[in-house]
């Protein structure tokens, strides 16, 4: 018992004289620093080389900035802030983002693995940036913090400063970091964007659910409306500017007798945020048809039908049916008369089916020639992975594997009048550029130099609020029909709660990437040998870049240095 005791004491003892070591030197225990926001910081990272160059910018992007912070000690009730950016004579820049960055789990690999690829041993990557405060963090685990600063176009040319808080309490002891922070705005405006981005978004009853934390959202509802709404802000802050609209899903009808009505009222409010919202450069009418069986099958059209408890669902017929040829020669005229009237005929462009393959091009191409004779004069675009479609897509859309074998095919197109864009989704792998998690944001950066690189006006990326099951869970799942593993942050890039929507460092990568682009196309302009060098200097060819940052960014220095002449 003595012993117990005894031990007790002791314990009490060192306990105490340990909390006065705390307190007297807390900071001891405490690693913060700025860090490059190109760098990924994991769970497990004890080690960020110190970052403390100035950020340089053009008029009109993006700056932005990443911290860390690790602890032997829990931190709890973190606040991290960061004053305004000031020139020293009066001119002031506030951000628009400060953060936590949060951590979200890839537990299945990536097939074909890139060479480049960056596996955390916990399986946890950072990626949403939570914009929130009163933050907690556990002992010996990193935590990555967000800044992003937004330059106006009419803001001051200059060197500006800011200074960076980090408080909170470790071990029960309060502690403050500060640090200052720059960046450099050049005497240069960037361009507003040339380059196509389609993000393709869904509003679906399941996708809305899950953007309003679990609870169900009425469609048209004013909540649906509000989420529509951060929908497009947040598409607007990654430069989008091709929305997918589905006429099928947004326009009621009625049928009597087969004769049609159409109600276009959700249509032209749906379309009227994105217009408010700045964004609307381009509708991406949705898909009307689809495979009827596996992937080799011929595709039939969806033709939209009432069940008995008033749900409309779409179902599919031949082209040849009495039921096609009746709606879609009533709907395609009715739908070509309403955008005319609303001024957004020259903005509509078409999809049929998505990725016709060589097994099923034939019915693509009939179904394609079927709505041209319907509607003259409509422009189709489409995701595909065969060249047999010509004469009938007005925008081809390669997935950039396919974009590099059939290059020659594809800038034929493009002499011949037609566009050229490409996407990538759950593929290329390997070590092509793409959005997934484990890949260094320089990969989903330079996605946008490679659109300079080999002259595709446009990019496509299907999952922007795919969300299936917690977002902030696993983000990876297996699609049961094709046997794919749909990779980490394939099926999003944003991520919900409670009806807002925050942002994740690969987004923030993905814009500045198309910012990167449109200096591109600007220095081009002026110097379209030296732009072209440049752009070879960091991506050599189709999968194979240049991931140094440092000489990355002195690229950039170049670009803006030579722009400001």
């Amino acid at each position: 018992m003595l012993m117990k005791k005894t031990f007790i004491a002791l314990a009490t003892i060192l306990a105490l004289s340990s909390h006065v070591s705390y307190a007297q030197n807390v900071e001891d225990f405490i690693t913060f620093g700025q860090v490059d926001p190109l760098s990924r910081i994991f769970k497990e990272s004890n080690y960020f080389p110190e970052f403390s160059e100035t950020i340089e910018v053009a008029k009109g992007e993006c700056a932005t900035f990443q911290f860390a912070v690790r602890s032997a000690l829990p931190l709890k009730n973190l606040q991290f802030s960061v004053s305004s950016f000031s020139d020293g004579n009066g001119a002031k820049l506030d951000a628009s983002r400060v953060g936590f960055i949060d951590y979200v789990r890839e537990n299945r690999l990536t097939p074909d693995l890139s060479k480049d690829a960056v596996r955390p041993l916990s399986n946890y990557y950072p990626d949403p940036i939570r914009e929130v405060q009163n933050w907690s963090v556990g002992r010996d685990q990193a935590q990555p913090m967000w800044i992003t600063l937004p330059i106006p176009v009419n803001a001051k040319e200059g060197n500006y400063k800011a200074e960076v808080k980090l408080s909170g309490v470790a071990g029960g002891t309060p502690f403050t970091f500060k640090k200052d922070v720059f960046v450099k705005v050049y005497p240069v405006t960037l361009d507003r964007p040339s380059l196509w981005v389609s993000n393709w978004f869904s509003v679906s009853d399941e996708k809305m659910k899950i953007f309003n934390s679990g609870e169900p959202v009425k469609r048209y509802s004013p909540d649906y409306w509000n989420m529509v709404t951060e929908l497009a802000e947040k598409l607007g802050e990654c430069y989008t500017n091709v929305i997918l609209a589905s006429p099928l899903e947004l326009v009621d009808f009625k049928e009597k007798a087969g004769k049609y009505s159409f109600d276009y009222t959700n249509f032209d409010r749906f379309i009227e945020i994105f217009k408010q919202e700045g964004i609307l450069d381009m509708i991406e009418g949705g898909h009307i048809a689809g495979r009827k069986g596996d992937w080799a099958s011929s595709f039939e059209l969806y033709v939209p039908e009432y069940d008995k408890d008033g749900a409309k669902k779409n179902v599919q017929y031949p082209l040849d049916s009495e039921k096609v040829q009746n709606f879609y020669g009533q709907f395609l005229p009715s739908l070509k008369k309403h955008l005319e009237a609303k001024g957004l005929d020259k903005l509509y462009v078409q999809h049929i089916a998505d990725e016709p393959i060589e097994e099923n091009y034939q019915s693509y191409v009939a179904i394609a020639q079927f709505v041209k004779k319907v509607w003259p004069g409509v422009k189709i675009m489409e995701a595909c992975h065969t060249h047999n479609l010509e004469n009938t897509v007005d925008i081809w859309i390669p997935q950039l594997n396919f974009y590099q074998s059939g290059y020659k095919f594809y800038t034929e197109r493009q002499k011949a009048g037609d566009e050229v864009w490409f996407y990538t989704c759950l593929a290329p792998q390997g070590n092509y550029v793409n959005r997934f998690l484990e890949l260094p944001l320089m990969k989903t950066r330079l996605v946008h130099w490679l659109n300079f690189r080999f002259g595709a006006t446009g990019y496509l990326h299907w999952g922007f609020n795919q969300w299936k099951g917690d977002p902030y869970g696993e983000t990876t799942f297996m699609n049961l029909e094709s046997g794919n593993t749909l990779p980490g942050g394939d099926s999003w890039i944003v991520y919900p709660d409670k009806g807002k929507l925050y942002s994740s460092i690969r987004m923030e990568a993905m814009r500045d990437g198309i910012t990167d682009y449109t200096l591109l196309k600007m220095f081009e302009k002026k110097n379209p040998e030296l732009a072209k060098e440049l752009c070879r200097q960091v991506v050599f060819n189709w999968a194979l870049y240049d991931m140094d940052t440092d000489h990355f960014r002195m690229i950039r220095h170049q670009i803006l240095e030579e722009l400001s002449k």
